[in-house]
C-alpha cells in the first residue's frame, strides 16, 4: 500500500475531538478525508471546527491561505459507514467501548476492499479484543494519537497478536506523513505511554498516601529539580482524575494486579469525590474559573533559625563533604554531641542511615543530592528528630537564596523514589519486549513531555543507584511493588547502560 500516493484517502469514524485531530493532520499531511460521525450533524459540525483550527494557523502564519483552501476541498463527508468503502484506510477514533468498536468494525469490513487497513485509536482497549470478531484480523491494528492531536507529535502503532507486519509497517508510513512521530508497540494493556506513566502519578500519590509529602513539595521537587513540566499531582489535575485513576485501574487490572502499578486509596476517592482536578475546580488544589491555584500552597521550609556553624558527617561521602564545602561550614572529624549530623543516603531513609551508623537519630539531618540543587533541596529527618537541628540545617542550605523542602523520612526522598520507579517500569517494558529501548525513552518523551527517556533518566542516576533505591524501599517497606527489573538488576551488576539490548 503506497500511502504516499496522491490524493491517498483517510477515513475517519468520529468527529469529536480526536477524530477532528486525525483529520486535520491527515489533511495537513496532502490525505485526501472522509469523516463520518453517527450523530445526526456531527460529522458537519467537526467539519467547521477543523476549518476554524486551519484559518487561525493561516492567520498566524504557520500555513499558507491556497493551501488550506485546498485541504478543505480534499475534506469529505460521509453520511454512512458504507461511505468509506473507498478508503485504504479507517481510523476509527469512537470513545472507549469495546462491543461498539467491534460494531463499527464489523460493519466496515462489508464494504471496504479487502486489503483495506482498519485501525482504532483505542487509548486503552486491546487491539486483539477489537479484532476478534473481525474476518481478516491480520488488517486491524491500533494507531494511538495524543491529545491534542495536532501538537502531540507522537503516535503508537500498535500490533496486535494477529497484525500482519506491512499493515504495521504502513500505518507507521502514514504516520510519518500527517506529520507524527510512529513508535511500534505490541499490544498490551495501555500499550506503552499510558503503561509507563502510571509510575509517575502512582508514586506521587504514594508519597502523599503515607505523608511523606504534599503535593506542593512533591510538584516542586520534580519540576525544580528533575526537570519535569509539571509535577504529578498537578499533571493529574490537568488530565482530570476521572481520565487517570480509570486508566490506572485499567493498566492495573491488565497486568493482572502488579503491585508495581496499583494506586492508593486517596487516588479513588478524588475520582469518587468528584474532585476531579481543574475541570471541576478542586482536585489535589483549588482552582478559580481560568485554572490558576488558588491559595496555592507553599513547598518552602521557612526559617528564621540561625545557620549551622559546625556539622558532622553521619558517615565518610566525599560527595556531601564538597557540597558542603562550598557552603563554608565546619565539618568536625567526629560527632561533637550538640551540632546536626549530616548524610546523603541512596534509598535509605534517615532512620536506616541513623541505625546503621549509630548515630544520634534526633540531630541527623538526610540531604538528597541526587539531583540538580541548583534552586531547590531536599531535607528529612527520622521520628523524633530535633526541629531545631533540622532547621539550622535548612537555614544552611538557603543562605544562598536556594530553596528547601523539608519532608518526613521516606527511603529516596522525593526525587529518588520518583525517577527509580518511572525508570524500573521502563526497564520492565524493556524486558517484555513492549518495544524497543530506543523506542520507549522515544515515545515517553514525546507522549509525556519528560525531560529526557526513562531509560536516560537511569543512565543519568546511574543503574547500579537506581538498582540501590529499589532494593531498599523493596527492603523496607516489605512491598513488592518495589522488586527490580530482571532488565535493570542484570545491567547494573554488569555496569552496562539501562539501554544495553540483549
Amino acid at each position: 500500500m503506497d500511502v504516499k500516493a496522491e490524493g491517498f484517502a483517510v477515513g475517519v469514524v468520529g468527529a469529536g475531538a480526536m477524530g477532528q485531530g486525525i483529520a486535520q493532520v491527515a489533511l495537513e499531511g496532502g490525505c485526501k478525508v472522509v469523516l463520518h460521525d453517527a450523530k445526526p450533524g456531527g460529522a458537519e459540525a467537526g467539519r467547521e471546527l477543523i476549518f476554524g483550527r486551519l484559518d487561525r494557523l493561516v492567520e498566524k502564519g504557520r500555513l499558507q491561505a491556497d493551501a488550506v483552501a485546498g485541504m478543505k476541498e480534499s475534506l469529505s463527508i460521509a453520511p454512512a459507514l458504507a461511505d468509506l468503502g473507498s478508503c485504504p484506510v479507517v481510523v476509527e477514533a469512537v470513545f472507549e467501548d469495546l462491543e461498539l468498536k467491534r460494531s463499527i468494525f464489523a460493519e466496515l469490513e462489508k464494504h471496504v476492499a479487502e486489503d483495506a487497513i482498519l485501525a482504532s485509536n483505542t487509548s486503552s482497549l486491546p487491539i486483539a479484543a477489537i479484532a476478534r470478531n473481525c474476518a481478516r484480523p491480520q488488517r486491524v491494528a491500533g494507531m494511538h494519537f495524543f491529545n491534542p492531536v495536532p501538537l502531540m507529535k507522537l503516535v503508537e502503532i500498535i500490533k496486535g497478536p494477529e497484525t500482519a507486519d506491512d499493515v504495521a509497517v504502513a500505518l507507521a508510513e502514514l504516520g510519518k506523513r500527517m506529520g507524527r512521530t510512529p513508535v511500534t508497540v505490541q499490544d498490551a494493556p495501555g500499550f506503552l505511554v499510558n503503561m509507563g506513566g502510571r509510575a509517575y502519578t502512582t508514586e506521587g500519590m504514594r508519597l502523599i498516601h503515607e505523608s511523606v509529602a504534599t503535593p506542593a513539595q512533591i510538584d516542586a521537587v520534580m519540576k525544580e529539580c528533575c526537570g519535569f513540566r509539571m509535577g504529578p499531582c498537578e499533571l493529574m489535575d490537568l488530565t482530570g482524575i476521572d481520565v487517570n485513576y480509570p486508566v490506572s485501574m485499567i493498566v492495573y487490572e491488565g497486568y493482572l494486579h502488579d503491585p508495581r502499578l496499583k494506586t492508593v486509596p486517596l487516588h479513588k476517592a478524588l475520582y469518587e469525590a468528584g474532585r476531579l482536578g481543574r475541570k471541576t475546580k478542586a482536585g489535589h488544589y483549588r482552582y478559580d474559573n481560568k485554572g490558576n491555584v488558588l491559595d496555592a500552597p507553599s513547598p518552602d521550609h521557612v526559617t528564621d533559625a540561625a545557620p549551622a556553624a559546625t556539622v558532622s558527617l553521619a558517615e565518610p561521602d566525599a560527595a556531601l563533604e564538597k557540597f558542603l564545602g562550598g557552603l563554608g561550614v565546619k565539618i568536625t572529624a567526629s560527632d561533637d554531641g550538640s551540632s546536626p549530623i549530616l548524610c546523603a543516603p541512596i534509598g535509605e531513609d534517615a532512620t536506616s542511615v541513623a541505625v546503621r551508623t549509630g548515630a544520634d537519630h534526633r540531630r541527623l539531618v538526610a540531604i538528597d543530592l541526587s539531583a540538580d540543587i541548583s534552586k531547590r533541596i531536599t531535607i528529612m529527618t527520622a521520628p523524633g528528630a530535633d526541629a531545631a537541628a533540622r532547621d539550622s540545617v535548612a537555614a544552611l542550605l538557603a543562605k544562598d537564596g536556594c530553596k528547601v523542602t523539608a519532608i518526613k523520612d521516606s527511603p529516596g526522598f522525593i526525587a529518588q523514589r520518583l525517577r527509580a520507579m518511572i525508570g524500573n517500569l521502563s526497564c520492565e517494558m524493556a524486558q517484555v519486549g513492549l518495544a524497543s529501548p530506543e523506542e520507549i525513552d522515544l515515545a515517553m518523551t514525546l507522549g509525556l513531555n519528560y525531560p529526557q527517556g526513562p531509560l536516560a533518566m537511569v543512565d543519568a542516576m546511574g543503574t547500579r543507584a537506581t538498582l540501590r533505591v529499589l532494593e531498599q524501599l523493596q527492603a523496607l517497606t516489605g512491598e513488592d511493588r518495589y522488586r527490580p527489573s530482571l532488565w535493570l538488576r542484570r545491567r547494573a551488576l554488569l555496569g552496562l547502560s539501562a539501554k544495553t539490548a540483549g
